[in-house]
């Protein structure tokens, strides 16, 4: 299974989100009903049989409701240099939440799960692109949105997700 934890957005904030989508040559864009803040990705081929595992562990968690907000936009790679392969939507910093993905990560460490390799960096993908050259549009994107910000909305519940990879996108 491919499986990872994460934050579901309000439906507003989805359709905030989703307003920002605009006309990049060969992009695809995320389906606005997948939108999440994913706090730790556990890999695409987990067993089925960890899934009760990993639920009991999760729900040992136990965290305050705190509020997030999304602000800003990017890209991945950062900078300029190389052409960006996924834009993206900040979280503005919050120390609940970093202290979630910690006690997340220490949680699925302890169960033999690998050390997340990557910094933690909160977003909300937003498109991936599928060229690997420079295209003017996705600067003008940043440039254009470099201030959106949402209201801030409540976290008070991470979920285990599965999903599964097709062409038109995850599932």
């Amino acid at each position: 299974m491919r499986l990872f934890i994460a934050i579901e957005l309000p439906g507003t904030l989805k359709d905030q989100v989703a307003r920002l989508k605009t006309d990049i040559p060969d992009t695809v864009w995320t389906k606005r009903e997948t939108y999440h803040l994913t706090l730790r990705f556990l890999g695409d081929y987990v067993a089925e049989s960890r899934v009760f595992e990993l639920k009991a562990a999760l729900s040992e968690i136990h965290a305050h409701a705190f509020d997030v907000t999304l602000s800003g936009v990017g890209r991945f790679p950062p900078g300029t240099k190389k052409p960006a392969h996924v834009l993206w939507v900040g979280i503005a910093p919050t120390p609940p939440l970093l202290a979630l993905y910690r006690a997340i990560e220490k949680t699925v460490t302890s169960l033999q799960f690998p050390a997340d390799d990557h910094a933690f960096n909160p977003h909300i993908t937003l498109a991936r692109l599928k060229h690997f050259k420079p295209e003017p549009s996705v600067e003008a994107f940043l440039t254009r949105n470099t201030n959106f910000r949402t209201e801030s909305f409540p976290v008070e519940a991470f979920h285990l997700f599965s999903s599964t990879l097709t062409e038109q996108g995850a599932r």
